[in-house]
């Protein structure tokens, strides 16, 4: 694929850059590389997909044995 570049830069398509959503650009002699960086688990994303089935609330009587013994 050939490619101009304008005064912003260049567009590269999505489908180039396949599902990553991050990226590191480096430049080696006169190569650009573009690498996809893979998302690492982090703990703000705990509980952001607690439950993978048809329940709305991962937490419903979570913790019901805490305030009735």
């Amino acid at each position: 694929m050939k490619l101009t570049a304008t005064e912003q830069g260049l567009l590269i398509p999505k489908e180039m850059l396949g599902n990553a959503q991050d990226f590191e650009i480096v430049q080696e002699d006169e190569k650009i590389i573009i690498t996809g960086i893979k998302k690492t688990s982090s703990i703000w994303d705990l509980g952001s997909n607690p439950v993978e089935c048809d329940v709305t609330d991962g937490a419903v009587n979570h913790d019901k044995y805490l305030s009735n013994p």
